[in-house]
């Protein structure tokens, strides 16, 4: 979008509440999951994901690296999560690009003359906090080789570049290797090429580690082992599965989160049940398809997600078919819908006569003339439990996504003058 988003302070520190309360609260749930068998009966995971999580971790920082994503009614600044995620989120090279490509255009630059401006720093503050992190590792060594790893037919490569670099400038040599390529001795870890790996970002998401499982084995070793820093652990899958919506109502979570953190979560977390019979009412999820959406457990990329605003009620009713009580063979939540704050931006070229198919726009002149209203989801960046910036993306649709029109706005703070 050529049109930012602009926050001033006030919202600016809201965001920071919001996200480092999570942040506390996520850190509380993954420990207690690692350290009580009893309360790993609220989580229904595959055994292969409860062994990774429970691997050995070695360092300090229960979650590293998160992006929670929430709607915001930036009149009330009252909001609502949309999801949480963990190692795999991207967006961060895509808000650096979208900064740069408006920064010198006209109307950034009459608008900087009068306006204390600042954008996301997502990359040196990362590959800092990321050294940080490693000095605490129990397997430290003094001169430590790092390694960017994913599935890279899926992954963001050109990002993992970027980042590299940073590393490199930084001191330390960083590569980007696939997880499929690593060997493990019993002692080093290597990649591809050979080279020894000290610790790895892992931006590989947990279900393409299940996906890939008898080809990740040599990573789960050199983990288990403790041969390599794994930042961050599998344990952060708690986080990216949904289910952990459902997970922070639980009387067992409820137990050992204060007062003010359970409050928090009944102020934010939209109203989620497992989309079975024994978990909701169905028929009351069939005849109010406009307050509910259906999303998978565990995916990522907005698939499989279904806003009921979206549908007509014979495709709403087939989606329940479809996925309930597990008849699409994983488990399925409907979650209660949070009605996102709509801003004007203006849409791609390409997009102006669909929107004009579509009911949403008049006619592609007046889109070009006037703008048209997109709902906005914001995505906000944890460092080891530190607000360090915002994705911002806007769609015309209930489900925001690039899937469904959906864009990506550049994210700028406007300070308050002192």
């Amino acid at each position: 979008s050529f049109i930012p988003r602009l926050y001033n302070d006030e919202v600016w520190e809201r965001f920071r509440f919001i996200s480092e309360t999570i942040h506390t609260i996520l850190c509380k749930v993954i420990e207690r999951y690692r350290s009580d068998e009893a309360y790993r009966a609220v989580f229904d995971y595959d055994t292969r994901l409860v062994e990774l999580i429970l691997l050995p971790r070695g360092y300090d920082a229960i979650l590293p690296f998160a992006r929670v994503d929430i709607f915001l009614n930036e009149d009330t600044l009252e909001s609502a999560f949309c999801e949480l995620n963990g190692d795999g989120s991207a967006g961060l090279n895509e808000d650096r690009e979208i900064v740069h490509s408006i920064e010198g255009s006209e109307t950034f630059t009459r608008f900087a003359a009068h306006h204390q401006l600042e954008s996301c720093e997502l990359f040196k503050s990362w590959v800092a906090e990321f050294i940080a992190i490693y000095e605490t590792f129990k397997n430290k060594v003094a001169h430590p080789r790092f390694a960017i790893c994913d599935y890279l037919d899926v992954g963001v490569v050109d990002e993992f570049r970027i980042f590299s670099e940073y590393f490199k400038q930084a001191g330390y040599e960083c590569v980007i290797a696939d997880v499929r390529d690593l060997s493990f001795d019993g002692t080093v870890l290597r990649d591809g090429n050979g080279q020894q790996i000290d610790a790895i970002w892992r931006r590989c998401v947990t279900n393409d580690v299940l996906e890939h499982w008898d080809e990740s084995q040599e990573l789960i070793s050199a983990v288990r082992a403790q041969a390599v820093a794994l930042i961050g652990a599998f344990s952060g899958h708690i986080v990216h599965d949904k289910q952990i919506f459902e997970a922070l109502k639980h009387p067992l979570t409820k137990a050992f989160l204060s007062d003010e953190e359970n409050a928090f979560i009944e102020e934010q977390i939209p109203a989620t049940y497992f989309l079975t019979d024994e978990d909701c009412d169905l028929a009351a999820v069939r005849a109010n398809k406009d307050d509910w959406i259906i999303k998978p457990t565990d995916n990522y990329g907005a698939a499989d997600v279904y806003a009921g605003k979206a549908c007509s009620e014979e495709e709403w009713n087939a989606l329940i078919d479809r996925f309930a009580n597990g008849a699409a063979g994983a488990p399925f939540l409907v979650q209660r819908y949070v009605t996102p704050y709509r801003t004007k931006t203006i849409p791609p070229a390409t997009d102006l006569e669909w929107l004009v198919e579509q009911g949403l726009a008049t006619n592609a002149a007046e889109v070009e003339r006037e703008g048209v209203l997109y709902n906005n989801i914001s995505g906000l960046y944890l460092y080891n439990g530190t607000f360090q910036g915002v994705f911002s993306r806007l769609g015309p649709l209930p489900e925001i996504s690039k899937e469904h029109h959906g864009m990506t706005a550049a994210t700028i703070r406007v300070r308050d003058r002192a």
